[in-house]
């Protein structure tokens, strides 16, 4: 009798909710950890999917394109302009997206979860890899944010000494807008020992007038191959030290891609980088 009552009590007690809270200080509660899952982030796709749990997703954003696995979802637009009845249509258990999306109220609004992350520096990629792990209820996300950041230190200890300390000028758009030292990008650069020519006070992605460049002088450019033609026609670029020796590492799209997104491809972006020292470096 008393282990009928034992066990009988034991069903009739709810499953305890999973509670986060999000970049937005936002705390957002789930009976249970979600199946159905839509990303308006590329970096927070790649992450879902290295933590094993692509299978639920149900859909992502247009610039989502890695793993392979996900080119095969529905595209539900972009994560500052999605498509909100596709969504809903969807039916999912929670919506991640950036904090800067303007969709989290309108989501919200009609009865869709919100989680709102977005990684920009290392310590964000460990911390928003870790609140995935608790929203998915994976166990080893600790275990994953090791993998990159040692295989992040291995690449830098690949590169001999004579690249270390070059000065080099990384350009992720051609306005032209430059990845700063406080960035994801630039915490690379300084792991890898190389200088970054835009300093901390300018902000982690500032646009720059281009005599800042031409100034600066760097001994080496990196750029995206979108970004690249007519860089060298510039005004006054045809005297900076890169340019003049043809020092400038072109990535292609796809290595663009892995390079501008802080997430789990970190350490593949910090060997893609260590590469280009390697070749490029006076």
């Amino acid at each position: 009798m008393k282990l009928c009552l034992w066990i009988c009590l034991l069903v009739a007690v709810p499953a305890q909710a999973l509670q986060l809270t999000d970049d937005r200080g936002v705390n957002v509660s789930f009976a249970q950890t979600p199946q159905r899952i839509v990303s308006l982030l590329p970096s927070l796709t790649e992450s879902v999917c290295e933590l094993g749990q692509c299978a639920r997703l149900v859909a992502v954003d247009r610039y989502s394109n890695f793993p392979d696995s996900v080119r095969s979802l529905p595209q539900v637009g972009g994560g500052l302009d999605p498509n909100i009845e596709a969504i809903v249509a969807l039916r999912p258990d929670v919506v991640l997206l950036a904090t800067a999306s303007r969709a989290s109220a309108r989501l919200e609004a009609l009865g869709i979860k919100v989680v709102a992350l977005e990684p920009k520096t290392y310590k964000d990629v460990q911390r928003v890899l870790a609140k995935l792990g608790q929203l998915l209820q994976v166990a080893d996300a600790a275990r994953i944010w090791r993998n990159i950041d040692a295989a992040v230190s291995a690449a830098a200890q690949s590169l001999p000494a004579k690249v270390k300390n070059t000065r080099v000028y990384f350009e992720v758009n051609s306005a032209p807008y430059a990845a700063g030292s406080t960035s994801f990008i630039g915490e690379t650069m300084a792991r890898l020992g190389v200088q970054n020519i835009v300093p901390p006070a300018l902000g982690p992605f500032p646009k720059l007038n281009p005599e800042f460049v031409v100034r600066a002088n760097p001994d080496l450019i990196m750029v995206g191959d979108r970004n690249a033609l007519g860089l060298e026609q510039r005004p006054g670029w045809a005297a900076i030290r890169a340019v003049r020796e043809k020092r400038i590492c072109v990535f292609t799209t796809a290595q663009s891609d892995t390079l501008v997104r802080p997430g789990p491809r970190m350490a593949e972006a910090a060997r893609t980088m260590a590469a280009c020292l390697q070749d490029k470096a006076p």
